[in-house]
C-alpha cells in the first residue's frame, strides 16, 4: 500500500500547483505562518520531510543553505532537481532517512502529508535519531477534526453555513481520487487519525508538544446570498492545524 501514497501519477499537475504567485493554500496560507514558526537562520539545518517537488525546499533556502528534501516520489523529486540549487534531494520514504547522520538537524518539517503515511511509528522514530538535542519538528496537515475524508461535509441553509462531522474517534483508512471527477483519475490512500492517536505517538517517540496552532482559509466569497455564511464558516473552522514537537532527552 506504500507506493499508493505517493503523488508521482500527478507530478506535473502537482509541481504547476505550487508557486509564491498562486492563490493556492500553500502560497497564502501555509508557507507564511511555517516561515513564521521555523524562524530560520542561515546556519540552520533544515529536513522536508515530503518535499514533493521542492516548494517548501526552495523557499528554506532563501534563508538557510542547508537543505534536505526527501519524498518517496521520483517523479516528484526528478522535478525537484531541475531547480538549480543547492539543496539535497532524496527519493525515499519519510520512514527511511538512512542518508541523514544522527543528531545533525535543527528543525524538520512535515507539509500536508502525515495523512498519507501509514508508518508514523517509523517516521518519528527516524526524526528522532536525525534531529539535534532539543531541534524541532513540525507537522501541518489537513484539520483532523473537520475535514475527514468521507467523513466531514458543509451544510448549509439560507443564513446559515456548518460543518457536519459523521466520524471522528475512528481511525480510517481511504482511497481519494486526485482528480475527482475526471475519468481514470489517479488515486492516494489517506488516513484519517485523531488527535490522541497523534499525542500518543509523540509521546512514546520521546516528544513534547510545544505548540500547536489551526490556520483559516484566505479565501473570501464573491459577493451574493451566501456570502456572510462562507466567510463567517471559513473563520470558524479551520482548514489546517499545525503541531511543533520537540525532542526531548
Amino acid at each position: 500500500m506504500r507506493n499508493d501514497t505517493s503523488w508521482g501519477n500527478s507530478a506535473d499537475w502537482y509541481d504547476n500547483l505550487l508557486n509564491t504567485d498562486s492563490d493556492s493554500y500553500q502560497a497564502k496560507v501555509i508557507l507564511p505562518n511555517i516561515l513564521r514558526l521555523l524562524d530560520l537562520k542561515k546556519d540552520d539545518f533544515i529536513l522536508d520531510l515530503a518535499c514533493g517537488s521542492g516548494f517548501f525546499s526552495r523557499e528554506f533556502y532563501k534563508l538557510s543553505r542547508n537543505i534536505t528534501g526527501v519524498d518517496i516520489s521520483k517523479e516528484l523529486i526528478n522535478i525537484a532537481k531541475t531547480s538549480n540549487v543547492d539543496i539535497n534531494f532524496y527519493v525515499s520514504s519519510a520512514d527511511d532517512l538512512k542518508f541523514t547522520k544522527d543528531n545533525s538537524i535543527d528543525k524538520a518539517v512535515c507539509i500536508l502529508a502525515i495523512q498519507n503515511i501509514e508508518n508514523v511509528k517509523g517516521v518519528l522514530s527516524e526524526i528522532y535519531r536525525v534531529l539535534k538535542k532539543d531541534g524541532k519538528m513540525f507537522f501541518v496537515l489537513n484539520h483532523p477534526a473537520f475535514r475527514i475524508p468521507k467523513n466531514s461535509s458543509w451544510i448549509e441553509d439560507k443564513t446559515v453555513r456548518a460543518r457536519r462531522i459523521d466520524e471522528y474517534m475512528s481511525e480510517s483508512k481511504i482511497k481519494i481520487e486526485m482528480h475527482p471527477g475526471e475519468k481514470n483519475s489517479p488515486f492516494t490512500i489517506t488516513f484519517h487519525r485523531p488527535l490522541q492517536v497523534y499525542f500518543k505517538l509523540f509521546d512514546k517517540a520521546g516528544f513534547v508538544v510545544k505548540r500547536l496552532e489551526e490556520w483559516n482559509s484566505h479565501k473570501v466569497s464573491q459577493n451574493g446570498p451566501r456570502k456572510d455564511a462562507e466567510d463567517k464558516a471559513r473563520k470558524e473552522f479551520p482548514m489546517f492545524m499545525m503541531i511543533e514537537i520537540i525532542k526531548g532527552n
